[in-house]
């Protein structure tokens, strides 16, 4: 008998986290978070996403094993301010049983029902800088740090509950060897020259944390006509400074300013640490941040985690800058790839982008929907 018992207390919390690790634990693919960053995302006094959501989460058990989890999760600001009647469902892994898939997506159903909603989308976070998305291509492709894996059923399993697909994302890959850099160091010249533009790279984190602020607003604006787009707000903005930046090369940095020193486009760029993620099993002690640093240090691939253009500028070539200023950075530093993390294909702009980079396609992920 399948039994779906709510997660009350830290000790449940733990095997709500744990419970991919056993679930992926042959996988040579699968990314595992930092268990304790994991628990702590789960914790409204460290994570301010918490404090505009309702998150309930779920472990499935049969014979006291536990065989799938999920989190049902109502966003206040997506709901009541924006008027989408919509239950988001993320942290979704689950064995090759239909029955158990049913079993947690039922609570969900009887989470959005019993507040007037009218469909579930998922999986998905609690914001636009969560992971998104079921994998659907790409399966034999290690993940990021910044993305889920699952086993290929899962779609299949939501195809048979009736789900239709609501958001495609694909993930795309270029590599280093294609790119034209003095084609884009002579474009960044003469855009700068043209618009008295400026890029602006660092030495030390402390630095680039100084217009951090006005990054997140302008990347509020760079994306705010996309679908289920939820603003990010000034709490959140320090929690993901302390969370995510913190990985990041400062020289990975980018930001572009215009001649009134407002910041006008930007791009991040992070270490792989995917492989450094898998030695370290979840845990940081005693030798996670061992392998965290190696793989800030020896760096062969990385994963463009940000990148933002103010919508008054879009046609004007920014991007001839933020490109020529990273790869003046990465050059001889022997980095072979660069990832991208899921896009919506419905953003035109960012194919636009990377037109001239030969991209490769290296997975696809989607959200799907159900009325409740």
């Amino acid at each position: 008998m399948i039994k779906i018992e709510e997660v009350k207390n830290n000790s449940d919390l733990k095997k709500f986290v744990k419970f991919p690790f056993k679930l992926y634990k042959d996988s040579k693919y699968w990314v595992p978070p930092i268990i304790s960053e994991e628990i702590n995302i789960f914790n409204s006094d460290i994570n301010p996403a918490l404090k505009n959501a309702n998150v309930s989460l779920y472990i499935a058990i049969i014979d006291n094993e536990i065989v799938g989890r999920i989190a049902a999760i109502i966003n206040s600001i997506e709901v009541n301010e924006q008027k989408t009647k919509k239950i988001r469902f993320g942290w979704f892994d689950v064995i090759d049983d239909l029955n158990v898939t049913k079993k947690l997506i039922d609570k969900v159903i009887e989470i959005g029902k019993a507040n007037n909603l009218e469909y579930m989308e998922g999986p998905m976070g609690f914001s636009n800088l969560d992971k998104v998305g079921v994998l659907t291509y790409g399966f034999d492709k290690i993940g990021t740090m910044v993305t889920w894996y699952n086993h290929p059923y899962y779609s299949s399993h939501f195809k048979k509950l009736n789900f239709t697909v609501e958001k495609k994302y694909s993930e795309k890959t270029f590599s280093f060897q294609n790119i034209d850099i003095d084609y884009y160091f002579r474009m960044s010249k003469i855009i700068q020259r043209r618009y008295d533009f400026k890029a602006v790279n660092f030495n030390k984190i402390e630095d680039a944390l100084n217009n951090v602020n006005e990054m997140f607003d302008l990347f509020n604006k760079s994306y705010s006509k996309l679908s289920s787009f939820v603003e990010i707000n000034d709490i959140q903005k320090e929690y993901i400074k302390n969370k995510f930046l913190r990985f990041i090369n400062p020289k990975f940095i980018t930001f572009v300013f215009d001649k009134n020193n407002n910041i006008i486009g930007f791009a991040i760029i992070m270490p792989s640490y995917a492989k450094a993620l898998q030695k370290m099993k979840g845990k940081l002690y005693p030798f996670g941040f061992f392998h965290l640093i190696n793989a800030r240090k020896y760096v062969k691939n990385v994963t463009l985690y940000l990148i933002g253009i103010h919508p008054d500028h879009q046609n004007k070539g920014v991007t001839a800058i933020l490109f020529d200023s990273l790869l003046q950075n990465l050059k001889g530093k022997g980095i072979e790839d660069c990832h991208r993390t899921p896009e919506l294909i419905e953003n035109d702009a960012i194919d636009k982008i990377w037109k001239n980079f030969n991209p490769v396609l290296r997975k696809k992920r989607c959200t799907y929907r159900k009325a409740l």
